[in-house]
């Protein structure tokens, strides 16, 4: 397995400079007190952005956002839990919001899941915030079992919306991943999934870098083919 020293070599490289590489790493990242503070609606609204922005293009989400704040009632945790079989045909046909139906359906499921969080940890947010780094993939499996459509890219992109310290496994990442030696194909199962966090951990000791700078490197530090 490669060391950080020699990708982040690779990556000043490519980009030409070491300042120019730096001026590209992710901001953005919160304190695990700023997380904490997030209201549970803003996260439900931030988790149903990711859900429709996942096969779709980003862009007409993002125009369309005000539309689904007034469609779903502001991401109001309690009015969305106890959507009604009418509710959801209404927002089938409301032409404010992308009309895809099972990606509807998973707003009442995840007020549920995050009212279940908030009630155990606080709040949801809370919850994220104290979630250790060095086991972020473990919060993406609880996340994708008792979430509705948080499976793959989409709870790493909701996350590193909401400010949360995490890896995003893009193309150019897991290409990275795969020269450095961490692991053989770009299907990610479990066992790839822990060999994957040990090395961000074991880079995160050896650089001094948070996961999303990690991330961010890595991609930066290959020319990874497209098919």
């Amino acid at each position: 397995m490669q060391s950080f020293d020699e990708i982040y070599a690779r990556a000043v490289d490519r980009k030409g400079s070491e300042s120019a590489l730096q001026e590209l790493l992710p901001t953005g990242i919160k304190s695990p007190e700023e997380l904490a503070v997030i209201s549970d609606d803003r996260c439900l609204s931030a988790m149903t952005k990711a859900i429709f922005k996942a096969g779709f293009v980003w862009k007409v989400i993002d125009n369309k956002w005000a539309g689904f704040e007034d469609a779903f009632w502001g991401f109001d945790i309690g009015r969305c839990s106890f959507m009604s079989p009418d509710d959801e045909d209404v927002l089938c046909r409301d032409t404010r919001i992308v009309r895809n139906r099972q990606k509807i359906l998973t707003v009442s499921h995840n007020a549920v899941m995050i009212t279940e969080l908030a009630g155990e940890h606080g709040s949801f947010s809370r919850f994220i915030a104290d979630w250790p780094s060095e086991d972020f993939s473990g919060l993406l499996d609880i996340l994708a079992r008792q979430g509705s459509r948080l499976g793959g890219m989409t709870t790493q992109y909701l996350l590193r919306s909401m400010g949360k310290d995490s890896f995003i496994l893009s193309h150019d990442g897991v290409y990275a991943l795969i020269e450095a030696g961490v692991i053989v194909r770009a299907s990610i199962g479990k066992t790839a999934m822990k060999k994957i966090q040990h090395c961000y951990n074991r880079w995160q000791q050896e650089s001094g870098f948070n996961l999303a700078e990690i991330s961010r490197i890595l991609a930066l530090s290959v020319d990874a083919p497209r098919d």
